[in-house]
């Protein structure tokens, strides 16, 4: 046992993760989050008073809910008392958060935490550029018709241009996809490869979803209308490898491998999960799904290895657990982009990767394929950045018990050069 304390996973839930731009398009980001918290303590049953902490992870923020972890909460019926805070690592947002949870417990400061995440790229924050709200902000000083009419005449047409948040990495300036090139690139991943890899991803989650086997969503009816949503709409379960090979590059689109259908779409969505200790589970009457036996997260060289997290963070968990990668039974890996996934899992074959950037004397091994993402993965069932991190554990957790597995490992790459694994056991 890695920890001082059993700390257990009890319950998950999460909304739809629907493509931007459509059925949560009215929503704010709090109103997704609380959504997901109230779904989560429905289906747990556990009471609202129980609840020592929340923690949320966010990325694109709106400037009217700071702190969107306790405006969710607030809404979602968690009494006034209970400390709230939002946390942000990008795609693995609610990753971070589910860890600061874990943190929390182990440190004595709480004892009953609900963990998640939310996002909503529909609500994103377009604001205007620096020139325009140094001019806004001089204004409020205004307190004159002169002045006002001085301000006016400050204005120029360039001044009204919108200024949207930046999906980019801050110090490269490259966007996600051109970054995933370059890893997809070096370790050789071929257009039909990541054509296959994202007609799987859909294939799977399209026969999860007919099976039923997303127990994890729960049904959301929103006004005027109060038409049910519930299920995922990113999923295309016709897609094939033939049909999307004929899209072009979107990123590098002289010999690039990265399109539209290959890469995850911008999501709404929000999931929690109910983290605490095995004593107090027993104490609350609650039947814990898993053991979260230990986790780690990275950071490697943002010029070359921006998305290739996984890669270091996998066999980091797995020597600090003392597991071996034949004991895991599932992996649930985040699929920022289909070439990216497979950059990964070259890279944890590569004896070479695994000698100069791990110290190891020989790769881990390779994962088999059929123990990858068998449900899906975000390139269908859709990334919501903050969280992701929150249904990767919760389906783990859910097959687990369903398959009769013991060790499921989850992992996930992210914006800054990040990565996080985190291995789990069947609840016994």
């Amino acid at each position: 046992m890695a920890f001082s304390k059993n700390i257990v996973f009890i319950e998950g839930a999460r909304i739809p993760f629907l493509r931007s731009g459509t059925g949560y398009d009215d929503l704010s980001t709090y109103e997704l989050g609380h959504l997901a918290i109230k779904g989560l303590l429905t289906r747990s049953g556990i009471s609202p008073f129980d609840i020592d902490e929340v923690i949320m992870g966010n990325v694109v923020s709106n400037v009217k809910t700071h702190n969107v972890a306790r405006e969710s909460a607030l809404l979602a019926g968690i009494p006034d008392s209970v400390p709230c805070y939002t946390v942000s690592q990008a795609c693995i947002s609610s990753n971070r958060a589910i860890a600061d949870a874990i943190g929390n417990i182990l440190s004595g400061q709480s004892e009953v935490i609900i963990a998640g995440g939310v996002e909503s790229a529909s609500d994103a924050p377009i604001g205007y550029k620096r020139s325009m709200r140094k001019k806004l902000i001089k204004a409020q000083k205004i307190k004159s018709p002169l002045q006002g009419l001085q301000f006016l005449l400050s204005l120029r047409p360039t001044d009204f241009l919108p200024d949207p948040p930046s999906i980019s990495e801050f110090f490269t300036k490259r966007s996600m996809g051109d970054d995933g090139e370059i890893i997809a690139s070096k370790y050789g991943v071929t257009r039909e490869e990541t054509d296959a890899f994202a007609a799987r991803s859909h294939q799977l989650a399209s026969k999860a979803n007919e099976e039923g086997i997303f127990e994890d969503i729960i049904e959301v009816s929103l006004p005027p209308g109060f038409i049910p949503i519930k299920e995922d709409n990113g999923i295309r379960g016709d897609t094939t490898a033939e049909a999307i090979a004929k899209l072009k590059p979107v990123f590098d689109k002289k010999h690039g491998t990265f399109t539209a259908a290959n890469s995850s779409f911008l999501t709404d969505g929000a999931a929690a999960t109910l983290i605490m200790t095995e004593e107090k589970a027993v104490e609350l009457n609650l039947k814990p799904k898993s053991r979260i036996v230990d986790f780690v997260f990275t950071g490697q060289s943002l010029d070359d290895e921006l998305l290739l997290g996984p890669a270091y963070a996998i066999p980091k968990v797995l020597q600090k657990t003392g597991l071996s990668l034949d004991e895991i039974d599932f992996f649930e890996l985040h699929e920022a982009f289909s070439g990216q996934v497979l950059a990964v899992l070259k890279a944890l074959e590569s004896d070479e990767f695994s000698r100069d950037k791990l110290g190891l004397k020989r790769s881990i091994g390779k994962i088999p394929m059929e123990k990858i993402n068998t449900e899906g993965g975000s390139l269908s069932i859709g990334h919501p950045f903050g969280a992701t991190g929150s249904r990767l554990l919760t389906m783990a957790s859910n097959k687990l018990i369903r398959e009769n597995g013991r060790y499921a490992l989850i992992a996930a790459c992210a914006a800054g050069a990040h990565g996080h694994a985190m291995i789990i056991e069947k609840y016994q």
